[in-house]
């Protein structure tokens, strides 16, 4: 009995095979015939439009460089490392975005690399004082107010730096201007 299935079973796959490799064949030849069609596609557009992104994403990467060795020219110390300028401003920019899980595990990472986790700090308070010059339809608006605080933390919105004063060159602080307080009302006499 074992011996008759098995003979049914291979007979059943012998007449399966031979159609199932002839398909195969098939399918394949079919497609050498036809080709990639994203190559095709590629190849009928003009050479400019593919040198294009390549101008683009030279500009870009320029651009890249040039911040960070504005960077390290304008911070001494490890904070103008380009590492510490790359992890630093990521994580700025994943705090703005509370993405904190994320920004966290950048930290950790720039931790790693011996940068200066104060300048994070003063970074993210430069950058939430300029809160209202950051306009999310704008695409560069939030990473270039973010390299530019990384490059100056104590920058000053123009309208508040308009009204503290300017240091002095003496080295001394000046002192602050006392605001205007309202005088005290004196207290109304009680009747007996």
């Amino acid at each position: 009995m074992r011996r008759r299935v098995l003979q049914v079973k291979n007979a059943v796959l012998h007449h399966l095979a031979v159609p199932g490799l002839i398909l195969l064949i098939g399918i394949g030849s079919a497609l050498a015939q036809s080709g990639d069609l994203r190559a095709q596609d590629q190849s009928t557009k003009p050479p400019a439009a593919n040198s294009a992104p390549s101008a683009d994403a030279a500009k870009e990467t320029q651009r890249k460089t040039d911040e960070f060795v504005e960077a390290s020219q304008a911070i001494n110390g490890p904070a103008g490392n380009p590492e510490c300028v790359w992890l630093g401003r990521r994580v700025v920019v994943l705090m703005w975005r509370d993405d904190l899980d994320t920004a966290f595990r950048h930290l950790d990472l720039y931790d790693r690399f011996g940068c200066p986790g104060g300048h994070v700090q003063a970074t993210f308070r430069c950058l939430v004082r300029f809160f209202s010059a950051i306009d999310p339809k704008v695409p560069d608006s939030l990473s270039g107010r973010v390299h530019a605080c990384w490059i100056n933390p104590a920058a000053q919105p123009q309208a508040a730096a308009a009204a503290t004063p300017a240091p002095t060159t003496s080295g001394a602080a000046a002192p602050a201007p006392a605001a205007a307080a309202p005088p005290a009302a004196a207290p109304a006499p009680t009747a007996k």
